[in-house]
């Protein structure tokens, strides 16, 4: 059920927002050649525990994985695009890690990504991270009272193309609220005009992720992480905004 949030409503969210970012701040800057993926969430559930908030993944147990996933943060590591579970890998100097982090606040939930690289960067990496910023900041765009939600799958979609890259359709934006994961579902890539009418209220992550050499995905044998079918490199990145009247809100937007 698609769900739409008073302007009060939307108000009590942005303390999620600004929670949910902060402290992807924090792990972007703890992130360093040498930590491991499970000292970055150590952190991420220290941060919740000093904020008083609630994390969004901790107990989660959708059928796409393998029963509760068990911490904060989700991790991932070069050809690991989504749903990367910490583990002790430290990290090496090139690698591109991508943060995602939800919690809620209050009863509400933000939920964002970002990618960076960890040390030296190769230029291809900085080039695909830039165009799944570009592809968020494209959806969030056309997140415009009017449209429809197949104007910001398009909007996205048309950045990857346009690059050469194929998109997967599996995974991509939802409706935020009360919980991480609600309708409607925003595919990567779509046609226009088409789908769910966007209205004044609509809360939703927009989440672009791309995968440099394929659209197949593959499971780690953890039963969570997804890997690029072809073992190239991948990038997410990911904000909750806000439909209103006068314009997209970001709620996760970071300083």
């Amino acid at each position: 059920m698609i769900e739409l949030r008073t302007a009060g409503e939307i108000d009590e969210m942005k303390a999620a927002g600004t929670f949910v970012a902060s402290t992807l701040e924090a792990l972007k800057d703890r992130a360093a050649v040498g930590v491991s993926l499970l000292e970055l969430d150590a952190l991420a559930h220290e941060l919740i525990r000093q904020r008083g908030a609630q994390s969004s993944y901790l107990d989660y147990a959708p059928s796409f994985g393998s029963g509760p996933f068990g911490y904060v943060l989700c991790t991932s590591v070069n050809d690991a695009v989504l749903h990367g579970k910490p583990n002790p890998y430290r990290l090496h100097d090139g690698d591109l890690l991508t943060l995602d982090f939800a919690a809620s606040v209050n009863g509400w939930v933000a939920d964002s990504a970002i990618s960076i690289v960890v040390g030296t960067a190769r230029p291809e990496d900085l080039e695909l991270i830039a165009l799944t910023e570009r592809a968020l900041d494209a959806g969030i765009a056309a997140a415009m009272v009017g449209n429809k939600i197949g104007d910001i799958s398009h909007a996205i979609g048309s950045v990857a193309h346009d690059a050469g890259l194929s998109v997967n359709l599996e995974f991509g934006g939802h409706g935020v609220g009360r919980t991480m994961h609600g309708d409607p579902h925003i595919p990567n890539s779509g046609r226009a005009g088409r789908g769910f009418p966007l209205r004044p209220g609509l809360v939703i992550a927009i989440e672009p992720w791309f995968m440099r050499g394929t659209d197949k995905l593959r499971v780690d044998r953890d039963g969570w992480t997804l890997r690029s079918a072809d073992g190239s490199r991948t990038a997410h990145s990911e904000h909750t905004i806000a439909i209103t009247a006068d314009g997209p809100i970001t709620l996760t937007r970071r300083s």
